[in-house]
């Protein structure tokens, strides 16, 4: 029995969020995978954290946090 299976960018899921104290937040990363997305490769894994934190600066409304989600993103970037 042969099973061609395929995954989908849209279907890695990576969800970013601003967690800590007023002085001490950062940018923190939740997956969620398909049943056969177990395996990632870096570059898929730092794109899907660049997205997260793109898709989060929708929701950031303040300056120092919108700046720290930008920092993270170049940080990414230069991953990638």
């Amino acid at each position: 029995m042969k099973m061609n299976i395929s995954v989908i960018d849209s279907q890695l899921i990576c969800e970013a969020k601003i967690c800590g104290c007023s002085n001490n937040k950062k940018v923190v990363y939740s997956f969620s995978e398909p049943v056969h997305g177990l395996c990632m490769d870096r570059k898929q894994l730092i794109l899907s954290q660049i997205q997260a934190c793109r898709n989060l600066l929708k929701y950031t409304k303040e300056k120092p946090e919108l700046f720290m989600v930008w920092k993270e993103i170049d940080e990414l970037s230069a991953l990638s």
